[in-house]
């Protein structure tokens, strides 16, 4: 476990950074709170005895500050197209791991483009999109592959029972489309398009006992930037459930409320990812709580084996690239449920 290590936790007093902080002290780690409003850093830090280092992304050196004796940052501020170049910037010149849960397409892959050769020529780790949406995604679809080495397409398709976005996933929302104006972006034949049409409906077969739902098609995640980041997969595909996307797309939809003592909320998702090649199909299947409070041990858990060495590469690297993905995947119980099929 942590025994005692201390991580930065960059956007600490969050929806998500709260979860992170939480995991982190579970496991045995003390984590520094991190972030751009003082006060809010302020009240976290009274709340859980933990220090506080208030920095912001247009203040290398407070940035700095933060970084200083930890092991490893976790970046949970959003918008991460604004947060992800000078806290990756900041764990560079502090040589300690990064691990982000941006869940921004844009940033995930000015990520990958802007600090591959960097990381990798310095031996450094970077783990963009470690979260529900790019790592999980990411880790189905690598254990769904097995002991293939090409596929010529994969799908991940989520069933969520509701979706209260929280403040940082509207913001982050509002920044990606800005950024593509009206266009909607896929990944088909190896590359990027965009598009202007409207995404199809269809009908997903999720396993019994769901069975057969209505999803948004082309409903681009950041699955469709860590997939093909590792995998020869040319056409990766992901897909929402349209009760979900009306939650999301709704104004009025409130944020996210505690059902537990643990603060999750009564949210329950599904997690299909299929790969298809050479008229075979593999399929790997995760159920769960909350998307936003699992990807607290998602990212924690990356974190950890990071700084244990358990891990098969430098550089840039997405969740099923850097880690034993099913080996990952079953370390995530009882915060998942796990199913490989054939």
């Amino acid at each position: 476990m942590g025994s005692g290590q201390t991580v930065a936790v960059f956007g600490a007093y969050g929806h998500t950074g709260r979860f992170v902080v939480a995991e982190l002290v579970e496991r045995g780690f003390v984590p520094v709170l991190s972030g751009r409003d003082a006060e809010k850093l302020k009240a976290l830090a009274y709340e859980t005895g933990l220090e506080a280092r208030p920095a912001t992304v247009e203040d290398p050196d407070a940035l700095d500050r933060a970084l200083t004796g930890t092991a490893a940052v976790i970046n949970c501020a959003g918008p991460f197209a604004s947060t992800t170049g000078p806290v990756i910037e900041a764990a560079l010149r502090a040589r300690i791991p990064y691990l982000d849960v941006a869940a921004e397409l844009e940033a995930n892959i000015d990520t990958f483009a802007h600090f591959a050769d960097r990381a990798r020529d310095a031996g450094a780790v970077i783990v963009p999109a470690m979260a529900f949406f790019g790592g999980l995604g990411d880790l189905l679809a690598t254990a769904a592959m097995g002991d293939w080495t090409e596929a010529g397409e994969a799908h991940i398709a989520y069933a969520l029972s509701s979706w209260h976005p929280t403040a940082g996933t509207r913001l982050s929302g509002a920044v990606s489309r800005e950024r593509r104006g009206e266009r909607r972006m896929r990944y088909a034949g190896g590359q990027w398009e965009y598009r202007t049409d409207a995404a199809p409906t269809l009908e997903w077969p999720f396993p019994e006992p769901m069975g057969p739902r209505q999803v948004i098609g082309e409903f681009t995640m950041a699955d469709v930037v860590t997939v093909p980041s590792h995998l020869s997969i040319p056409d990766v595909t992901t897909y929402m459930t349209v009760e979900a996307v009306r939650d999301i797309a709704a104004p009025g939809t409130p944020a996210p409320a505690a059902a537990d003592d643990s603060g999750r909320s009564d949210q329950t998702f599904l997690v299909d990812a299929v790969v298809r090649a050479h008229g075979a199909e593999r399929r790997a299947v995760a159920r769960g709580q909350d998307i936003y409070a699992v990807t607290a041990p998602l990212v924690v858990e990356a974190m950890e084996r990071v700084l244990t060495g358990r891990t098969r590469t430098v550089g840039v690297a997405s969740a099923g690239e850097i880690f034993d993905a099913d080996d990952f995947l079953r370390a995530l119980a009882p915060h998942i449920t796990l199913e490989l099929l054939p």
